[in-house]
């Protein structure tokens, strides 16, 4: 990020221009032409359209965090299934232009130190708050006390980011990978998972 806090209107313009062109396509003056800035006035805040996306995936990051950090739930059961949902549920104003450039840009991370290390973060930061959930759980007693939390945390994200992909790149909607980690929670996470198969 160049100087403090990227503008909601170079961010704005970037999201439009994103979805209009994609990411190999996206120029900055694409950006620009979407914003009330000239190509100069975005220059100045960013060098290149690479920390310009940088910082757009930093922005990207804080709204997820602020979409997910306080799901209702309860209990941990509840709040799992709740924040599944949560990460599940596209933001109203999502397009699938935005999504399919986002995956563009993912596919550039293993080449692309800058958008990595921010993609990680987004699954570091779920993987983190999906371990919690499961660790009160188990303090509790509503998880199954020999679990791995982080293990399955990873596992939950693994799936997610899956089935984010799908949508993107095939069409498939969400509802199945919701019904299955919901089924795969009841049957294999919870504590008295032995007592109700017996």
């Amino acid at each position: 990020m160049s100087d403090g806090d990227p503008s909601e209107d170079i961010m704005g313009a970037t999201y439009r221009a994103l979805c209009a062109h994609g990411y190999a396509d996206l120029t900055m003056q694409d950006i620009a032409d979407e914003s009330a800035k000239s190509k100069a006035a975005l220059h100045y805040h960013y060098d290149s359209k690479h920390d310009l996306l940088c910082a757009f995936l930093e922005y990207l990051y804080d709204g997820f965090v602020e979409r997910t950090a306080d799901v209702d739930g309860a209990d941990p059961h509840e709040r799992l299934l709740a924040l599944v949902d949560a990460v599940l549920d596209k933001p109203d104003d999502d397009s699938e232009q935005f999504g399919t450039a986002i995956l563009e840009i993912r596919a550039q991370a293993p080449y692309e130190p800058g958008f990595r290390e921010r993609l990680t973060r987004f699954d570091d930061y779920l993987v983190d708050r999906l371990t919690d959930i499961l660790e009160a759980g188990i303090d509790d007693g509503t998880f199954d006390p020999e679990m791995d939390s982080e293990d399955t945390a990873r596992f939950v994200v693994t799936v997610l980011t899956g089935a984010a992909t799908e949508r993107v790149t095939a069409g498939r909607p969400t509802e199945c990978t919701r019904r299955m980690l919901t089924e795969y929670v009841e049957t294999h996470l919870l504590a008295d998972t032995q007592e109700v198969e017996a």
